[in-house]
């Protein structure tokens, strides 16, 4: 379960961009978004009028899985409490960002 570019710098588009988002000179530059450093994103909505068919969607691992896992941030956490909230924490993210609520 580790994640690779968990390092990677990356713009969101969403609140998670509110007090701390990355540019293209070093990913970490400002935190907070001033005028003069603002980006803005454009869209243009252009419907085909084709129906979309079923969305393929990977799942985030289980609970039950995160609780098992040896790796990444669990790799030196004891089994016990620590070791529960972190699985709970990364399995409601997960299961909040799959859901799509915590875009907004």
């Amino acid at each position: 379960l580790e994640w690779h570019l968990h390092r990677y710098g990356r713009s969101y588009g969403d609140k998670r961009d509110v007090y701390k988002r990355p540019d293209a000179k070093n990913n970490q530059s400002y935190n907070a978004q001033a005028a003069d450093r603002d980006m803005v994103y454009c869209f243009c909505y252009a419907p085909t009028g084709v129906t979309l068919g079923k969305q393929n969607l990977k799942l985030p691992p289980t609970l039950k899985t995160l609780k098992a896992c040896t790796d990444g941030p669990f790799k030196n956490l004891p089994q016990g409490a620590a070791r529960e909230n972190l699985a709970n924490q990364l399995h409601k993210r997960f299961i909040t960002e799959v859901s799509g609520t915590h875009v907004g």
